[in-house]
């Protein structure tokens, strides 16, 4: 029966992948990725080769799921993978899920690499419960978003942009005042890993004395008390 497999690639240290995933990728009749340079690259360094790579992206997602259906149905295995982390996590991958479930194409995920993940247990900050909203809207909606994150009591998670980072940190100080403690996680599992933790004010005047902010950023924000 026809099966589609979410299979996470690392985030940065190429070892941060399971033999599972591995396997899977080796055993895939087809491949569905966000890049398929990057995917290529990515196999090659696991010595897999051969395999049928095709682009799928939120440039093409609405588009392409109802032929990639079709194609599924008529192979055993398909793979989804992302550049880098968890397929449908902040990234795409629910519309093809929600299409195999209802044509009754069996769907798996496998765990492995999500950046929030190691972002939140390293902040130092309570991870019992949280709120995950991935990347906020950039125009519409996002000033709404902010001020209803200032009011969660439990811990908030947010993906941004190194260039937009600043501008983010401004408006949580807006929102949350600057007291609020937080934790700004950039270039996780890389060379470079850094946890700037403390309050947003704090955070801030460290991030605006630097010459440039590079590098994947995770923002981990205190719940409000």
């Amino acid at each position: 029966m026809a099966k589609l497999i979410l299979v996470p690639v690392p985030i940065g240290n190429k070892q941060d992948i399971t033999n599972r995933a591995i396997e899977c990728l080796k055993e895939a009749d087809i491949i569905y990725c966000e890049d398929t340079r990057n995917t290529h690259k990515l196999l090659e360094m696991y010595g897999i080769s051969g395999k049928k790579l095709f682009a799928y992206h939120q440039n093409n997602e609405h588009q392409l799921t109802p032929h990639a259906i079709q194609h599924i149905k008529n192979i055993n295995t398909a793979v989804l993978v992302t550049d880098a982390g968890t397929p449908a996590i902040s990234d795409p991958g629910y519309l093809l899920v929600r299409a195999c479930i209802e044509n009754q194409i069996i769907v798996e995920a496998l765990p492995g690499a999500c950046a929030f993940v190691p972002a939140i247990a390293a902040s130092g900050l309570p991870c019992d419960r949280f709120y995950f909203e991935g990347f906020l809207p950039l125009k519409k909606g996002r000033q709404k978003q902010l001020e209803w994150i200032s009011t969660l009591p439990i811990t908030s998670v947010i993906y941004e942009a190194p260039h937009r980072l600043l501008k983010l940190l401004d408006e949580l100080e807006q929102f949350c005042g600057g007291d609020r403690k937080i934790c700004v996680c950039r270039e996780l599992s890389k060379l470079h890993e850094e946890y700037i933790r403390g309050t947003i004010s704090e955070v801030k005047q460290d991030l605006s004395n630097r010459e440039s902010i590079k590098g994947e950023i995770v923002v981990v924000i205190a719940g409000n008390k």
